[in-house]
């Protein structure tokens, strides 16, 4: 993402004008944008003239509208991908889509004011944002994430089972699946049975070769590591093919990206919510120790230990981390990026400010991606989760705060004896 132009003062008033280059820039416009915000961006809209004689011409015209966002949409190729377990060997390379909907504020000549339209971001587009309630620390944060040079993907991963094999690309916030290929491959019973089998066979290696060379970007710099993951051993067939096949082809550039690259990783089933377990395992996570994924990854799975080993340790849900954040009781905060696309202004204020208090007692405050396992993994524990520095128990908590709101009830009731 390149950033175009930003004022935005003390208060959060301002704008910032921002360039996306790909899927993941997409993503991090889709978290910034929100219902009530003020976009200016390209679109193309379909203008209709009538000439003296009264014939109407109608053509498309590319303008810049600014709306008043009512709806943002965004889809990607993986969120359609996982509909369906196969797709043809032939494949396509789909990329995200963001849409943002809304009434045009700003006057246009060719569009009147209040007019309902629908942007088309599109990338290498300039996007202008200007937040209705302000720029908080959340939306700021995400502005300097997105605009870090040299991102993009960091991990290619193709996980395999018999006879299928999805293609995955791992960035700082987003899996994504690229493509999918899926070859039957029938039961090696008879001799003829054998045959059939490895034909079958040689042909999955092939369009899973021909299908890597498209979808992993094995000569990027910025990639750390080239995962075969798959139960059983369908991944040891399937690297030493494509290394056998590599030098056939003579692509040293392939051949030197497997041996610098190449990990194989054992995983419990051929589908790709397994990534969890890639990403935990301790072959990947020295690799990439730095990266947000694997950051995510590793909190998450301290999370679960202590909620086994030390519950009193490890709180979960909306009510009870802010009760924990109010004791000051939080080491380790866990929020998915999808509580701060709230509808309501005051939902995202409130976890805004709860990231920030704990990040000001010295806590750490660990933002998931929904688009990562991990971050879909927290979303399914309410999307909010703690692991504290020292034990508290939920229940004397929940018993001091009622005690507390009953004292507060009879001074009121006192106060308002004594105004009587």
């Amino acid at each position: 993402m390149k950033l175009i132009g930003k004022y935005v003062d003390k208060h959060g008033a301002g704008h910032v004008t921002l360039r996306p280059e790909d899927d993941e820039d997409m993503w991090h416009l889709y978290n910034l944008i929100q219902k009530g915000d003020s976009v200016r961006a390209p679109a193309i809209r379909r203008v209709q003239k009538t000439s003296t004689t009264g014939s109407i011409d109608s053509q498309r015209i590319r303008l810049n509208l600014t709306l008043a966002v009512t709806s943002v949409e965004f889809s990607s190729y993986s969120a359609a991908a996982e509909q369906s377990s196969s797709a043809d060997p032939s494949g396509s390379n789909n990329s995200a889509a963001l849409q943002i909907a809304g009434r045009v504020i700003v006057e246009n000549p060719h569009v009147k004011l209040g007019a309902f339209h629908t942007l088309d971001i599109e990338a290498n587009r300039d996007v202008r944002i200007e937040k209705s309630d302000g720029w908080d620390s959340i939306a700021l944060s995400r502005v300097e994430e997105a605009i870090v040079p040299g991102r993009g993907a960091e991990v290619g991963a193709i996980v395999c089972g018999e006879g299928t094999a999805a293609f995955c690309l791992l960035s700082e916030h987003m899996t994504l699946v690229t493509h999918r290929i899926s070859v039957p491959i029938p039961r090696k019973a008879a001799s003829a049975g054998s045959s059939q089998h490895d034909k079958a066979l040689t042909k999955f290696y092939s369009t899973l070769y021909d299908a890597l060379i498209r979808h992993i970007p094995f000569g990027n710099v910025g990639l750390k590591a080239i995962v075969f993951a798959s139960p059983g051993w369908v991944r040891d067939s399937v690297y030493e093919y494509v290394m056998q096949e590599a030098g056939k082809r003579n692509d040293k550039v392939l051949q030197r990206a497997l041996r610098e690259k190449g990990i194989k990783i054992h995983i419990s089933s051929p589908h790709v919510h397994s990534l969890v377990e890639v990403l935990k395992s301790p072959e990947i996570s020295a690799q990439l120790k730095e990266t947000k994924f694997a950051r995510e990854g590793l909190a998450l799975d301290k999370f679960h230990k202590m909620l086994a080993t030390d519950e009193l340790r490890a709180w979960y849900g909306p009510k009870h981390v802010a009760l924990a954040a109010d004791r000051g009781a939080i080491g380790t905060l866990l929020i998915s990026d999808e509580l701060f696309r709230a509808s309501d202004p005051d939902t995202r204020k409130k976890y805004v400010a709860l990231v920030e208090g704990v990040q000001q007692k010295g806590g750490d405050a660990v933002i998931f991606s929904s688009m990562h396992e991990s971050g879909q993994q927290l979303n399914q524990l309410s999307g909010i989760a703690a692991i504290l520095t020292f034990p508290l128990d939920i229940e004397v908590v929940e018993a001091e705060e009622k005690e507390e709101e009953q004292r507060k009830k009879r001074e009121m009731e006192v106060d308002e004896k004594e105004e009587g």
